[in-house]
């Protein structure tokens, strides 16, 4: 099997983050090697957390340098149907209960941490 073919759930996800300037080869070397910007910190680390899952906590099969563009948050999430604020905590954050760091860090768009809506993009501030 390629690396190519092994690691293709990795370089979906690049596709899927809109990867800029984007690099993925196979080395004679044997590796393969994968460059790009990504916008935010949460994407590089879905990206990371997928080649470990395929090679191991310490893959020699897959060289990555991932840089991301946006330093100001860790993510953007757009609001669906269904959302709340601690639903969205508990995904980027871990926890349910730091709701308020996503409403602080959205006060320009939002007066009430109960009343959020569709289609909003609310800025995710970095875990702790």
């Amino acid at each position: 099997m390629s690396l190519t073919m092994k690691y293709g759930p990795v370089i979906d996800l690049c596709n899927r983050y809109n990867m800029k300037d984007a690099e993925v080869a196979e080395r004679e070397e044997g590796y393969l090697k994968i460059y790009g910007i990504v916008n935010t910190q949460y994407e590089k680390n879905k990206i990371w957390d997928k080649i470990k899952e395929i090679g191991g906590n310490e893959p020699t099969d897959i060289k990555a340098d991932i840089r991301i563009e946006q330093k100001d948050y860790y993510h953007i999430h757009k609001v669906e149907s269904g959302d709340t604020l601690g639903k969205i905590a508990k995904e980027y954050l871990g926890e349910a209960g730091k709701y308020m760091e996503i409403f602080n860090m959205n006060k320009d768009q939002l007066s009430n941490p109960d009343l959020i809506k569709v289609g909003q993009e609310l800025k995710i501030p970095f875990p702790a």
